[in-house]
């Protein structure tokens, strides 16, 4: 059985921002000079196995310009979390603008084949600022 092609959000299907911090001491390209490091977790509160298959962002900096950054997977995994399960993590966007918007979503599929999303919240990134979830 192949999954089909709508996309539902599947209620316990969450995603928190854990941390986001400004790291000047990590070493990026001279033209990008402030790299964030964010920490997010994916939890899987529903009654469906899911496996993470893919994840987009769209972050949008000081200037007004916007990045899409698709791809497969999360950090090169492909998590699969049973109820009650969650997965953590941490990675990174580098920006020419000290202050910066992400968002997007993560893609997956259930174990009846249902193709499901849960959106990322909306976090800053901002030159200066640690950003802790509670």
């Amino acid at each position: 059985m192949t999954p089909t092609n709508h996309l539902i959000e599947l209620p316990g299907l969450v995603v928190t921002v854990d941390r986001v911090m400004h790291q000047p001491h990590l070493k990026t390209p001279p033209d990008l000079p402030n790299c964030f490091v964010y920490y997010i977790s994916i939890h899987n509160n529903s009654n469906q196995i899911v496996t993470i298959k893919g994840r987009k962002w769209v972050v949008r900096n000081a200037n007004g310009e916007v990045t899409a950054v698709e791809g497969d997977g999360v950090v090169g995994q492909f998590p699969t979390l049973e109820p009650g399960q969650s997965f953590s993590y941490n990675s990174f966007h580098v920006f020419d603008t000290e202050f910066a918007v992400a968002t997007g979503s993560y893609l997956g599929v259930t174990s009846e084949n249902l193709r499901v999303i849960t959106r990322i919240p909306k976090f800053e990134m901002r030159v200066g600022s640690i950003k802790q979830s509670l």
